[in-house]
């Protein structure tokens, strides 16, 4: 089984935490038009489901950062907390950034394909 990348992973862990924001925002409109309004259970109803799947999908990505880019143990916990605050993920996304959490260490991409490169050779 082919992993992917370290880049790869990267991007989607990018990806996900901006969708994550905008599902976070999309389900505060959804529950504001229940709650207050009282108008229509539609908003909750399509960006629930959303939300919960962006939810998923941010963290099964910073678990696997955690492990392949070997994040200190309180960079994960602030990954994980940073998807039960609205927004926050954005925020983390950043922080990680800026901090080098989310940059391919020297020869970490590499080294997969060299793997790749050895077991495809080996199977020949």
């Amino acid at each position: 089984m082919k992993l992917p990348s370290t880049t790869a992973v990267i991007r989607i862990f990018r990806v996900l935490a901006i969708a994550e924001a905008f599902s976070w925002a999309a389900l505060l409109v959804g529950m504001f038009l229940k709650w207050v309004t009282r108008t229509t259970e539609l908003g909750v109803e399509i960006a629930g489901p959303i939300h919960g799947a962006l939810f998923i999908g941010y963290g099964i990505a910073a678990l696997s950062l955690w492990g392949m880019q070997r994040w200190p143990f309180r960079v994960a916990l602030f990954a994980g907390l940073a998807a039960v605050f609205p927004f926050a993920t954005v925020w983390f996304e950043r922080w990680a950034g800026r901090h080098g959490y989310l940059t391919v260490k020297a020869g970490q991409d590499t080294s997969v394909a060299a793997q790749e490169t050895a077991g495809e050779t080996a199977g020949v």
